[in-house]
């Protein structure tokens, strides 16, 4: 899954990077060490400019609230459950079948939070001396240091009780798109104390597109199902690293780049 993310990139650097034709420059969000869902995040989408007569789409940095509410949901409360999207079956659910087919975007990330439980913490809990273990925090980071792009979906929801032309009628919240995590070893993984592989950390992760894949990805004129899956598997592997971080990432109030800061050894058990 994806819980919790990293977020440093200033709009002016996606905005080059993302090849992005249109920003508000009003639109500006602070780094953030410690996304966490119902936050603003960035968002690379392509669609129509507001109130243009062009109908082509062009390809926008945005802000959008992290927790996607369907157009048809009664309450914006569903968001919290919904950050998620398993890339397997979006195609099919109803809660995202629509955006899927129209309204993909692109979540930029340095990286995201996994959490595993420390092996001698899981023997505690079976011994009935710990009810709740506690867990080891990793960061996944690309290995060259570059920017992960989640493949996401977003979606518009109207709040009824806010008449016409007020600023907070209107909802747009997105969702990370998540696949089964690679059990490929890990670029640097030896023979000692883990992980070895993501999967170790957690059995699920989000799809960080390479960028041969955005432009497919991000255009609304593609439609097809079968192709827009496609994109979604057969991810290269050997891309990501994951390391130790403090347990401070776990409380969403600490936000700072000290929470990506790589430690020599966990600071939980020993976990692999």
């Amino acid at each position: 899954m994806c819980g919790r993310y990293a977020a440093s990139r200033k709009a002016e650097d996606l905005v080059q990077l993302f090849d992005v034709r249109q920003w508000d420059g009003e639109e500006t969000l602070e780094p953030d060490w410690n996304v966490a869902p119902t936050k603003e995040v960035y968002a690379v989408l392509e669609r129509p400019i507001r109130g243009s007569d062009d109908p082509a789409p062009v390809r926008q940095l945005r802000t959008l609230r992290w927790g996607l509410v369907p157009s048809w949901s009664k309450s914006p409360d569903t968001g919290v459950k919904m950050i998620n999207a398993r890339a397997e079956t979006v195609r099919d659910k109803p809660a995202y079948r629509q955006a899927f087919a129209a309204r993909r975007c692109l979540l930029p990330a340095d990286g995201y939070y996994e959490w595993a439980t420390a092996k001698d913490e899981l023997d505690l809990e079976q011994q009935g001396r710990r009810k709740r273990p506690r867990k080891q925090p990793y960061f996944v980071t690309p290995v060259d240091g570059s920017a992960m792009a989640f493949a996401g979906l977003y979606e518009f929801w109207r709040d009824r009780t806010l008449p016409d032309g007020d600023p907070g009628a209107w909802w747009v919240t997105c969702t990370v798109l998540t696949t089964d995590a690679e059990t490929a070893p890990l670029p640097g993984a030896g023979e000692g104390p883990g992980p070895h592989a993501l999967a170790e950390i957690h059995p699920r992760m989000p799809v960080a597109l390479p960028p041969d894949r955005w432009d497919t990805w991000l255009d609304p004129r593609h439609d097809d199902p079968e192709e827009l899956t496609a994109l979604l598997s057969s991810l290269p592997t050997g891309r990501h690293r994951a390391y130790p971080v403090g347990t401070a990432v776990s409380n969403v109030r600490n936000n700072s780049p000290e929470l990506v800061r790589e430690l020599d050894e966990p600071e939980i058990g020993t976990l692999f």
